[in-house]
């Protein structure tokens, strides 16, 4: 068996404005992501209104999260 593969991504979650919740996803994102770096780009998302979801603008904050991944290959052809 291979040594496993790791992945991380930074999860960033936000209200739009039918309430409904969705995520921006970060891959690879810095080992110890800075939390006030964190807070103040999704601030800048939220004001500068970037990304439009199926749901309309996102007009809020919700959470971030830092998602860790390991994939153990256990057969390969």
């Amino acid at each position: 068996m291979s040594q496993p593969t790791i992945s991380r991504t930074l999860r960033l979650v936000f209200e739009n404005i039918e309430g409904r919740q969705t995520a921006i996803s970060i891959w690879d994102p810095n080992p110890e992501p800075d939390a006030q770096a964190v807070e103040d780009l999704m601030d800048h998302i939220v004001t500068n209104d970037i990304f439009m979801t199926s749901g309309g603008a996102i007009t809020g904050k919700v959470k971030a999260e830092l998602v860790e991944r390991s994939v153990d290959e256990v057969y390969s052809a």
